[in-house]
């Protein structure tokens, strides 16, 4: 079976015009993918510690960050790419200086999460 081409706008996904911030969810786009653009100029901001029932891709597109993934943690910056396991507890922050972003790739065609008890909030 042939699937036809998906064309999304930013304007389609993001939350603001021109805005790195948003997410694309594979069941509007008949795909077995999720993928949320983050970004923040936040230094300390991310996401808090939570899990997936699938497999996580995250690419750091700009700036740096420190991801919890499990019991360990990693600095990243741009260019570099992480693999968040299926059931593996996770965060990330901005390390700074300047702005972070990342893209997500959730190996899912929807958007599913649980947050969890952070023994570590920093």
């Amino acid at each position: 079976m042939t699937k036809d081409p998906v064309a999304m706008r930013w304007s389609d996904w993001a939350d603001k015009p021109n805005d790195w911030n948003g997410i694309v969810d594979g069941e509007k786009t008949g795909t077995d993918l999720t993928i949320i653009f983050y970004s923040t100029d936040e230094i300390g901001a991310g996401p808090l510690l939570h899990v997936h029932n699938y497999d996580e891709v995250f690419i750091v597109r700009k700036g740096r960050a420190l991801f919890t993934v499990g019991d360990q943690k990693i600095e990243a910056e741009a260019g570099d790419i992480l693999m968040g396991p299926a059931h593996v507890p996770h965060k990330f922050k901005n390390l700074g200086p300047g702005q972070l972003e990342t893209t997500d790739i959730h190996l899912s065609p929807e958007f599913l999460q649980t947050l969890v008890d952070d023994p570590h909030p920093d």
